[in-house]
């Protein structure tokens, strides 16, 4: 990425990860993504806000030399995870007077992850301030928004406010600013599913310390900037509510097509009963798209077939993967089949514990699906649109 000016004094210098496609080597990257770290000059102070994945180092060296930048005075840090903190040891040896700027927290984090000692950094506190000289740069405590020690950098003069990875999307792109904002939203709706979701309590409080900024441009380390901050804010105050979809999202698996065939009935029922629903063959499924349906949908339904006496292993991957993303699904059921008995039902029930959802009574036949099966399934999806018409859906 080029070096580009935000505002008089106020640059982008982070670096775009075109062919990245996995994350943690966990979350599929289907459009790469960036690492986002912002430049201020005051009158005084130099200011680098975040810096890059080690593997991008170099690149953002080669940024701050265009701009001809001889010091840095401070090093913002405002999150420990490395694709953000992981070029601090380098700017520190290039800039020896640098000192990087941080809570205790994430101060004691980066000693660990990356070993940096004790005398570089300086300690802020929540809603304490550092002048560069006509630019004050704001802190704002916000733990758990992804991790404990996560803060937001707020430049009071010039109205930006510089969330680290909350808001952000993984989205690689030449455009500074967001041009295509429906491409930018499934990518913001994304990184929420897969990252931020979990942590759905805890942001709607740290939204909270924001609401009364006032904010023209959010400039996050991933993925564009917005010139329309309530674009992306209030999305997020949708995602967090507690409102769900007349939505059924069902993540399966069929080995040798009973569970299928109980899947494409089960589909074909919902449609006619006026809901909307979305089936995920995890085969081929990228999990990610399945972490986006997860957001909204008011319910859950696992379809799988019994291997040995459980669920098909790939189901028990995503029933892990939704219990540890906490979305705000309020029913879940499961169908399935087996062929001589097993305890499917009650592993996968067992794996729900983080979702505060009620268990709809499941559809788990022996062999191939017979029309009292289908029947069976006819009465799952009575339920559903009773269950659904019971509470508030939008």
């Amino acid at each position: 990425m080029s070096v580009r000016e935000i505002k008089p004094g106020i640059y982008s210098v982070g670096v775009a990860d075109w062919d990245r496609r996995l994350f943690d080597e966990l979350i599929p990257l289907p459009d790469g993504t960036t690492y986002n770290s912002y430049l201020i000059k005051g009158t005084k102070k130099i200011a680098l806000i975040d810096t890059v994945d080690p593997t991008k180092e170099n690149e953002l060296i080669e940024n701050l030399k265009r701009l001809g930048i001889k010091k840095i005075d401070y090093v913002i840090a405002n999150h420990a995870e490395q694709d953000h903190s992981g070029s601090i040891p380098g700017i520190l040896e290039l800039y020896p007077k640098a000192r990087v700027v941080t809570n205790s927290k994430c101060k004691d984090m980066l000693k660990s992850l990356l070993l940096i000692p004790e005398e570089r950094f300086i300690v802020i506190n929540d809603k304490e301030t550092i002048s560069l000289g006509g630019k004050t740069l704001e802190f704002i405590l916000a733990p758990w928004v992804h991790w404990p020690e996560t803060m937001f950098t707020y430049l009071k003069e010039d109205k930006i406010l510089f969330p680290c990875d909350f808001l952000g999307s993984h989205l690689a792109g030449s455009d500074l600013f967001i041009n295509d904002g429906c491409m930018v939203y499934e990518a913001a709706k994304r990184y929420y599913a897969e990252i931020m979701m979990p942590f759905r309590a805890t942001i709607k409080k740290n939204i909270e310390k924001i609401k009364d900024l006032e904010i023209e441009i959010i400039a996050p380390s991933h993925g564009p900037i917005y010139r329309n901050p309530e674009y992306i804010l209030n999305s997020y105050k949708d995602w967090i509510s507690d409102k769900v979809k007349n939505e059924v999202i069902i993540p399966y698996i069929s080995m040798h097509n009973s569970t299928s065939k109980m899947v494409n009935y089960l589909v074909d029922a919902l449609i006619e009963r006026n809901i909307t629903v979305k089936p995920f063959n995890l085969t081929k499924t990228d999990i990610g798209e399945l972490a986006i349906a997860l957001v909204d949908a008011a319910t859950i339904v696992i379809g799988s077939p019994t291997v040995l006496i459980g669920p098909h292993p790939n189901v028990v991957y995503a029933t892990y993967l939704a219990n540890a993303l906490r979305p705000k699904v309020k029913f879940a059921s499961i169908i399935g089949s087996y062929g001589w008995g097993g305890k499917m039902v009650e592993q996968l029930t067992g794996m729900l514990t983080n979702l505060k959802v009620e268990i709809i009574e499941p559809v788990v036949i022996k062999g191939y699906p017979k029309e009292e099966d289908f029947k069976a399934l006819d009465r799952l999806a009575d339920e559903i649109l009773a269950k659904h018409k019971e509470i508030k859906i939008v």
